[in-house]
C-alpha cells in the first residue's frame, strides 16, 4: 500500500492509498483517529474484528473506520485501487496488531 499525504495538521491527516492487486494488510487500528475514504477506483475490501462480513467498496463509495477499531485492508482485484483518506483525531496513525481476533460465532 502506498500511502502518499496531501497535508497534516494537529488533528487532521489527509492523503490517499494506493493499493496494489492481492495485497493485504496486517491487522491494524488507527489509535483515536476515526478514518473515511472515498473509493476513487478499483475495489477496497475491509475485514473488521468480530465480524464474519466483510465489506467491499467501490468508485465512489465512502467507508468510515471508527477510532480504535481492528481491521484489514485488502484489494482482491487484478487493477490497483485508489483511495483519498481523512483522519481525525490526533491519535497514533496506525497500530499494528499480531492478529486478528476470531469473529463472535
Amino acid at each position: 500500500m502506498n500511502r502518499q499525504r496531501a497535508f497534516e495538521l494537529p488533528m487532521l491527516w489527509a492523503g490517499q492509498v494506493e493499493t496494489e492487486p492481492g495485497v493485504v494488510s496486517g491487522w491494524h487500528h488507527h489509535d483515536k483517529n476515526d478514518s473515511c475514504l472515498y473509493v476513487v477506483r478499483g475495489i477496497l475490501r475491509f475485514e473488521f474484528e468480530g465480524q464474519r462480513e466483510v465489506l467491499e467498496a467501490g468508485p465512489g463509495d465512502f467507508v468510515h473506520v471508527p477510532a480504535y477499531t481492528i481491521h484489514r485492508e485488502s484489494n482482491p482485484t487484478d487493477e490497483v485501487s485508489l483511495a483519498v483518506i481523512a483522519r481525525v483525531g490526533g491519535g497514533i496513525p496506525t497500530v499494528n496488531v499480531d492478529q486478528a481476533p476470531s469473529p463472535h460465532a
